[in-house]
């Protein structure tokens, strides 16, 4: 990797642009797994400051904007007082839905410009995805309008109000003299939320509602009761992604994020994380081990900071927390859900360590169990349905499965996205062109960027599933995008997308765009099951609607290659009376 230069593979172009686009993937990926993406030093620094300036501006602004918590170097007096912690929670919900947070910049796939989020829910008629349209009231259309922007911008505008607001008054269970934020300020936040929510599923998630939304309610108890609520939620998102990642999918998420880790930088190391570089890259010893080890780090040791109350048993329980946060902090994984990860290591001290000698013997009320029951139920909710519950609330995170989807466009259907919605970011292809300088300059990121898809194990079927997709028309004449690039572009936010890469945000762009039947295919693969070992996919054109359905195997796609496109389907159906079911290659 240079300093400002991208490493990228040296192929020989106009050979390489003769084979099929599985045999242009094997140099991408043989290159990502010494090199990973070949970001630039440059931009790994870029990342790192971002992170240095989320925490210096909370520093600054939490403390400056609250009477009573000491001096900006005196963190032994204020790290764990709860309107610090309640301030922080509110600030980092507001940095992740302007769109500082995850999705993010270059790493994302996003150019120009570096983030959505605020540009398209300020600005009306662009697109919004209600989760409930035909069952909420009032929240039909795909429009936003007046009402949209209303709520969004109340919203940005309470969570600034809370972030200099003073605090309540002394709490002696808490050991506080200075309190927590006004109830009123916390409620209205929430109901903010739920609305634009309600009516712009888009705007909860990158709010990350999950997490800051979950904490946000712990500040409507009183009392002990705060912290053990937050403690609740905390232990919820180890736990549940932990539970998540009990797959043979998450391997597979080591050896890739390893490989791009920006600081193992011999090729050599990276090479260890598979199983025998360069014919056989599915995941190695090295990974495994890492996935089983990492796995019960989180699924175990939150459970002693939890139980345990103080002395060397919390102690060592939070070094190991710390020291896991920033192992998945240092790899700056593509994504880059970065604060997420600085906001769980301060959640430890702040609660856990700092509130060590607090725990359900304290409790004074049932609602702190009744919002565990409801974060927890959404979780193995998830889990158990991953396609009726985002990979957000579901906690599977870094699971290596989740909701994705494969776009095969035509240029004709480009033209007509990029003319017929409302959007500040261009499509894709055109940003990767713009950045990289030509046509032909694009295609080695493009192509790296089905190279890092194809490492997880959704990626073998996705491009198994294109090759049905685009049946009966010529291949070459379509562009293959992420569904989390259209994302990207239509609607202003990505990070997994697989709740907002549907047939709903199809039937958006078919209102504004009409294409003709054949100019957008679509594969769509929902996550696995956790008591299944089967992945569900939908073939959808975007004029004319699903065209197939089936499922692939699990078994089928850890056994092969990055490059390998000739994954099983099986019991395929045709929408129909001519339907028909087997298994076919």
């Amino acid at each position: 990797m240079g300093f400002l230069k991208q490493n990228t593979p040296v192929i020989d172009f106009e050979e390489w642009s003769k084979g099929t686009r599985a045999e242009r993937i094997v140099p991408m990926a043989r290159h990502w797994a010494e090199v990973g993406f070949g970001t630039p030093v440059a931009l790994h620094l870029f990342y790192v400051l971002k992170i240095l300036a989320y925490v210096v501006v909370a520093w600054v602004l939490v403390l400056a904007s609250t009477d009573g918590l000491g001096g900006f170097t005196e963190f032994s007096s204020w790290y764990n007082e709860p309107i610090l912690y309640q301030k922080v929670v509110f600030y980092t919900m507001l940095f992740e839905v302007v769109g500082l947070g995850c999705g993010f910049g270059p790493l994302n796939n996003r150019f120009f410009p570096p983030m959505g989020s605020i540009l398209y829910w300020l600005r009306p008629k662009t697109i919004r995805l209600p989760p409930w349209p035909n069952r909420i009231p009032l929240t039909k259309g795909d429009s936003r309008g007046p009402v949209d922007v209303l709520l969004y911008g109340a919203l940005l505008v309470m969570l600034v109000v809370a972030l200099f607001s003073q605090g309540t008054g002394p709490i002696p269970e808490l050991g506080t003299e200075v309190g927590v934020l006004p109830v009123w300020q916390t409620a209205a936040i929430l109901v903010l939320l739920a609305l634009a929510g309600l009516r712009d599923k888009v705007i909860f998630l990158a709010a990350r509602g999950e997490v800051y939304g979950s904490l946000a309610v712990c500040f409507l108890f009183t009392g002990a009761d705060i912290i053990i609520a937050a403690k609740f939620v905390c232990l919820v998102i180890w736990l549940g992604a932990a539970t998540s990642k009990l797959n043979k999918h998450f391997p597979f998420v080591i050896s890739t994020m390893m490989s791009n880790n920006p600081v193992f930088r011999s090729p050599a190391i990276k090479r260890k994380f598979f199983e025998h570089f360069p014919d056989d890259l599915r995941p190695g010893r090295a990974s495994r081990f890492i996935g089983h080890f990492s796995t019960a780090v989180e699924g175990l040791v939150p459970l002693v900071l939890f139980f345990s109350h103080g002395g060397w048993a919390t102690a060592i329980a939070a070094f190991v927390m710390l020291v896991f946060h920033f192992g998945i902090l240092s790899s700056i994984p593509m994504g880059v859900p970065l604060e997420w990860n600085v906001f769980m290591m301060f959640s430890v001290l702040a609660l856990f360590v700092g509130h060590s000698d607090i725990g359900l013997g304290d409790l004074s009320s049932p609602w702190p169990i009744v919002l565990l029951v409801v974060v927890a139920g959404t979780v193995i909710l998830g889990n158990l349905f991953p396609r009726k519950v985002s990979f957000l609330p579901g906690m599977r995170y870094y699971a290596g499965n989740w909701d994705t989807s494969l776009w095969c466009i035509k240029p004709s259907a480009d033209a007509k996205i990029a003319a017929g919605i409302v959007a500040i970011a261009s499509m894709p292809a055109a940003q990767l062109e713009k950045f990289y300088g030509s046509k032909e300059a694009a295609q080695i990121p493009m192509y790296m960027g089905y190279a890092f898809r194809s490492f997880n194990t959704h990626g073998r079927a996705l491009f198994t599933l294109a090759h049905r997709a685009m049946a009966g028309y010529d291949e070459d004449d379509y562009t293959l995008t992420d569904g989390e690039r259209i994302v990207s572009t239509a609607i202003g936010w990505n990070f997994g997308d697989g709740h907002m890469s549907n047939e709903q945000l199809v039937a958006a762009l078919q209102s504004r765009c009409h294409f003709e039947p054949g100019e957008v295919r679509i594969v769509m693969l929902d996550a696995q099951p956790i008591h299944r070992q089967t992945q569900r996919y939908r073939l959808v054109d975007a004029a004319t609607g699903e065209f197939e359905r089936g499922y692939v195997k699990v078994a089928d796609m850890v056994v092969r290659q990055p490059w390998d496109d000739t994954v099983p389907v099986y019991d395929v159906q045709t929408p129909g009376p001519a339907s028909s079911s087997g298994v076919r290659s």
